[in-house]
């Protein structure tokens, strides 16, 4: 069967101030009105677990699985009431994308011999959830088909971006030509704006989005060919499952895998990656700059969800207030980031996406870990 594995573990430092340790980008309502775990969950199956229309590629509550920290667990369980409480998932440190893939799929070949992963962040704004739907059925057919495959999904990009990784399909699977789906030629990482428009001109490469579709038999076996102490410790935690055993073998085990992201460890070394084009719109919303296409832009250039904003003699400025009662003004500038929470206020240039990081280094170091 197919299960969902949400991975909800990340601490949304680019989102700073809103995005805090304890509730970071994942568990605020970034992108709407709901929380973007909760977009995402939603996603799956219809709004608090509703069963929708159970069509092809819905995933029932009892087969979502959300990979996240103890920091943040509790919060997690709080959003997904109708989410199980075992199928949260706690990492005990932080180990990239690979270890956490690891862990769920453990897990599912517990619960389910036979399942089938669709790996997705918490964080990801795509719509409309019926086209989604869709393509994760599509994605799980194609692995039904070629069981060792992996499949990602390649969006098509919109603009030459220099912060997205892309993929260049090869030739057309056969059966799923009318789907777009396709083997994989190659990875390249994030490129400079000229070279990512020769990519655009070519239509060969799509954006790689971080959403996965496979078994979870088969990337526990390509762990262990490309990875194997981190098999290894996988494997002493699988032993400890449904056991008093299993948290203190975690804590044990866990920190000891590599470092490393599911697309290096394995991604880019099998012959069996696939790229499936996505039918649905998509935007990861890695930093504040991707407000300005969520939220469009006014006759001034400014990007704003504030409630009392004003500018004059301004432009060109992304606004956020969070309280909704304070008063932003804008007065001879262009071009910066203006975040307001209740006890921290951002300001900054746009178009520098390490800055906010930087900023939270030094905060760090001056004591400052409150406001973090």
């Amino acid at each position: 069967m197919l299960h969902a594995v949400v991975m909800a573990g990340g601490s949304g430092t680019r989102f700073w101030p809103q995005s805090r340790t304890a509730l970071p980008k994942q568990l605020l309502p970034i992108a709407g009105e709901q929380t973007m775990l909760r977009q995402t969950v939603d996603r799956l199956y219809g709004p608090n677990g509703a069963a929708g229309d159970g069509g092809a590629g819905t995933i029932a509550p009892e087969r979502v699985w959300v990979v996240t920290n103890a920091v943040q667990a509790e919060e997690v369980r709080k959003q997904l009431p109708e989410v199980p409480a075992g199928n949260v998932l706690v990492e005990p440190c932080a180990r990239n994308t690979a270890p956490c893939v690891g862990l769920a799929a453990v897990h599912l070949l517990k619960a389910d011999p036979d399942a089938t992963m669709l790996v997705l962040p918490a964080d990801h704004v795509i719509g409309p959830p019926e086209v989604f739907q869709q393509a994760a059925a599509t994605a799980a057919a194609v692995v039904q088909d070629g069981p060792g495959r992996f499949v990602l999904f390649g969006v098509p990009p919109t603009f030459p971006s220099e912060g997205f990784g892309y993929i260049q399909r090869g030739a057309p699977l056969p059966g799923f030509e009318e789907k777009k789906a396709f083997s994989v030629a190659s990875f390249r990482e994030k490129p400079d704006a000229d070279t990512a428009r020769q990519y655009i001109d070519s239509g060969d490469f799509y954006w790689n989005c971080g959403i996965f579709t496979w078994r979870a038999e088969a990337i526990l076996d390509a762990l262990a060919e490309y990875e194997p102490n981190t098999r290894k410790r996988l494997t002493e935690i699988a032993g400890t499952l449904g056991t008093p055993r299993y948290e203190e073998t975690v804590e044990a085990e866990f920190p000891q895998c590599d470092s490393v992201s599911i697309d290096n460890a394995v991604l880019e070394r099998t012959d069996a990656a696939c790229v499936l084009e996505a039918p649905f719109d998509w935007d990861d919303v890695g930093s504040w700059g991707a407000l300005r296409r969520l939220l469009g832009e006014d006759e001034a250039g400014h990007s704003s969800d504030a409630k009392k904003f004003v500018s004059l003699e301004s432009k060109n400025c992304t606004v956020r207030d969070t309280t909704g009662e304070h008063l932003i003004c804008a007065l001879g500038v262009e071009d910066l980031i203006i975040v307001h929470t209740a006890d921290a206020t951002l300001v900054a240039k746009r178009g520098d996406e390490n800055a906010v990081k930087r900023l939270i280094g030094e905060l760090k170091e001056r004591g400052l870990e409150e406001y973090l």
